[in-house]
């Protein structure tokens, strides 16, 4: 593979659309990609990624960095564009962008791909990562809030590792929850429908999935019960916030990454609601993945998982849909010279 990415580098830099990088980026291949690259920076071979946001207008810019060395060292960077109110105003995605993959040893661009794939799978595939090791095996009920574009590859990737045995979708917009649950419920045939209450859909879940672009906590201590594990999804950057602080504390926290989470997760907010501090983490997901800390200690443990997106799940997942979309002789070819 080595000397076959060394020769395609030479040929121009692969540009892969939305449609590419779906067909490509399986559950599965994403999955495996994100859990390594999470090992990886717990193990030291990998650097802790990097991140730049910026505020403009009605929306916000970061970009999400990341070095991974696998058969050649690769470096990734996302732009991601991050408007809520892109739909209502402008017929547009929220979340628009572009990741650029280059070659680590020589700085060529191998490939151009939407971030806007990379990003709902890979945010996807590491809520998977984290429900294998820290939810506990029998799920009764699911529970995906936030019925957005990230909410269907949620569920696909949670269920390569977790089998619930119905799913509940929950959205401010009744509508769009119970179409999202009727097509979801044809696609994966799991009994699947739109909650009639937060609190009650809270209270009755194994696995709850917060993927909304909230700006004020939802998930209260007091909807939660014991034996929960919540993947906390939507906040990341300062302004959103999906779970009540002292839901956090009380909980056992695992961050992505607990640098980042502390500056733009849902851990920010319990940092400046005065209820937490950094040493209240219990460990970042790639520590337990390797086995330097502990997942779950008990049934009835809470376990809140602070998924900020990260850059180091970029790159993996970036990688993955290229090497794939060598071997099926997939994409535009272009040359910047």
């Amino acid at each position: 593979m080595g000397n076959r990415i060394a020769q395609d580098s030479n040929r121009g830099t692969l540009m892969l659309t939305r449609v590419d990088v779906e067909r490509l980026l399986t559950p599965d291949a994403c999955i495996a990609a994100v859990e390594d690259a999470f090992r990886q920076l717990a193990d030291g071979t990998a650097p802790s990624p990097g991140i730049l946001g910026m505020h403009g207008g009605e929306g916000s810019f970061h970009v999400k960095a990341g070095f991974l060395a696998l058969d050649r060292p690769y470096f990734a960077a996302k732009l991601n564009a991050n408007f809520p109110q892109n739909a209502a105003l402008h017929g547009l995605p929220t979340i628009q962008g572009a990741v650029i993959l280059s070659d680590a040893s020589n700085g060529a661009p191998l490939a151009i791909m939407d971030s806007m794939s990379i990003t709902a799978l890979r945010t996807a595939a590491a809520t998977a990562v984290a429900a294998k090791y820290l939810a506990r095996r029998d799920c009764d009920t699911a529970l995906i809030c936030g019925c957005g574009g990230q909410a269907a590859a949620q569920l696909r990737a949670l269920l390569r590792v977790r089998k619930p045995r119905r799913i509940l979708a929950y959205d401010q917009d009744a509508g769009r929850a119970a179409a999202f649950a009727a097509s979801l419920a044809k696609e994966l045939s799991i009994p699947t429908e739109a909650a009639q209450g937060l609190a009650a859909a809270v209270g009755s879940s194994d696995i709850v999935i917060t993927c909304t672009t909230a700006s004020r906590f939802f998930v209260t201590q007091e909807m939660v019960r014991p034996g929960t594990f919540i993947a906390a999804v939507g906040a990341d950057h300062e302004q959103k916030q999906e779970i009540e602080p002292r839901l956090l504390a009380a909980a056992k926290l695992v961050t992505d990454l607990t640098d980042q989470a502390c500056q733009i997760g849902d851990l920010h907010h319990a940092i400046a609601a005065g209820v937490m501090s950094r040493d209240s983490v219990h460990a970042q997901l790639g520590e337990v993945i390797t086995g330097r800390k502990p997942g779950r200690a008990g049934e009835d443990e809470i376990i809140v998982f602070d998924s900020t997106g990260t850059g180091i799940q970029d790159v993996a997942a970036s990688i993955a849909a290229y090497r794939r979309a060598l071997d099926a002789g997939a994409g535009t070819r272009f040359s910047f010279s």
